[in-house]
């Protein structure tokens, strides 16, 4: 197990470019399973899930070539399906969330899929409802096996139909799109997801070939097509690591200008920052952070204290929360931390409290935070990452205590975030990685 060993206190300078989009990468990467024809997909980023979807395809027998840094082609043209039913294949998918996205694509080209329950971070029930509900609206028959805690997924044939899904899920409203695609007849997805991802997967699919109309709506019509050809496509940046990138300057009081956002495709992630005092200068496609000594929170027009909470695009993400709350440590004035949709995410609040932070836990969902206002730096101490984003919000914090912070388990640093490390220590910051 390897862990970062973080000297705080350096204001960073100078200018860092996001990585490509983790939760899109997860998405369309599994998209190239629907045809046997080359695709390509550029700005794919080297972080621990996406390689480990990578070689979970390598092993059906996708034909993966790198064609240079974050560059790839893939060709899934020899797939072997027997190969879903076999124990490697469980131990591969099992290790990662984004293994579930394989199913829909295998489903629609294949009729026939298999996934055990997917790892992933351990931030509450996660559960897979809206994914199997819709492929049975398909018409596949869903069974789980309790002895190897395995769906298999079969359908003779998929045909279009209507379907509300019970919440607005992501992933879910992925993986129908992609069982759907070419499936007979018309499909009708209503309460579907509006992300970014979601828009840059569907963009991609029409490129194949699909036939997918109210792309960034909830409402989202697809007329099944009996083939899909090869296509390029290039990812967004990472929202995530953008809102991450503007937490690190404010609480550092560090200047530091985030290169090629796709400011357009941010939502209100530089709003919600805003709010919370941080000035953001917009130019071009690059945000500026100002070195700030003391930024402010906002209150609302009727003087009550600022709530920040996440929602479903085009609300705020669920994966800043934990990054709100950290900025929200050293700010002046106190603001309520809601996390809606996963129980068990604030509860790294703890290590944070041991720093020094001025945080009540009010329950699972929400968090009452009293900024420090800087006058009463956080203290390094010694942690553990929990998941990936409470993992870099702890690694904020320490970067802005006084002392050294050790935080062990960073794998899971890892899994989301392309040599932060480096990239980091390159704009000043000093994080040693030990092994």
């Amino acid at each position: 197990m390897s862990k970062f060993e973080i000297i705080g206190g350096n204001k960073l300078n100078g200018e860092i470019t996001p990585q490509g989009a983790k939760n899109e990468a997860l998405q369309v990467i599994c998209a190239t399973l629907l045809t046997d024809e080359e695709v390509i997909i550029d700005n794919i980023p080297n972080i621990r899930d996406v390689n480990k979807l990578i070689e979970l395809l390598q092993y059906l027998g996708v034909e993966v070539k790198k064609i240079s840094e974050g560059k790839y082609s893939f060709k899934a043209e020899n797939i072997n399906v027997d190969l879903i039913e076999t124990r490697d294949y469980c131990n591969l998918a099992g290790k990662l969330r984004g293994s579930i996205m394989v199913v829909g694509p295998m489903l629609a080209r294949f009729h026939r899929a298999s996934n055990p329950i997917p790892g992933g971070d351990k931030i509450g029930r996660r559960r897979l409802d809206t994914h199997y509900i819709g492929f049975e609206k398909l018409g596949a028959e869903v069974q789980f096996d309790t002895k190897i805690s395995s769906y298999s997924i079969k359908a003779n044939s998929l045909k279009g139909a209507y379907m509300l899904l019970d919440e607005a899920s992501v992933t879910g409203t992925a993986n129908i799109v992609m069982a759907a695609v070419m499936a007979e007849g018309k499909t009708t997805i209503f309460n579907a997801a509006c992300e970014p991802y979601l828009f840059q997967l569907c963009s991609m699919l029409n490129r194949m070939g699909a036939n997918i109309t109210g792309v960034g709506s909830n409402l989202i019509t697809i007329e099944g097509v009996k083939h899909l050809k090869g296509c390029s496509h290039t990812m967004l940046p990472d929202m995530i690591e953008v809102g991450s990138f503007i937490g690190l300057a404010a609480m550092t009081s560090s200047d530091v200008t985030i290169k090629n956002v796709n400011y357009q495709q941010l939502g209100i992630i530089p709003d919600v920052f805003s709010r919370l005092g941080i000035k953001i200068e917009h130019k071009g496609d690059d945000i500026h952070i100002p070195s700030q000594d003391v930024y402010e929170v906002e209150r609302f027009m009727d003087g009550s204290i600022m709530t920040i909470a996440d929602a479903p695009w085009p609300g705020f993400t669920p994966d800043l929360i934990s990054i709100a709350l950290v900025v929200a440590t050293q700010a002046k004035g106190s603001v309520l931390i809601h996390q809606k949709m996963f129980e068990s995410r604030l509860f790294f609040v703890d290590k944070l409290i041991d720093m020094g932070a001025q945080i009540i836990l009010c329950d699972p969902h929400r968090a009452t935070v009293i900024g420090l206002e800087k006058r009463y730096p956080l203290r390094g101490v010694n942690m553990v990452s929990p998941d990936i984003r409470a993992g870099v919000a702890l690694l904020i914090a320490a970067l802005s205590a006084q002392g050294t912070s050790v935080i062990d388990n960073i794998e899971q640093i890892d899994r989301g975030y392309q040599n932060i490390d480096t990239r980091l220590n390159a704009i000043g910051a000093n994080i040693k990685r030990i092994d």
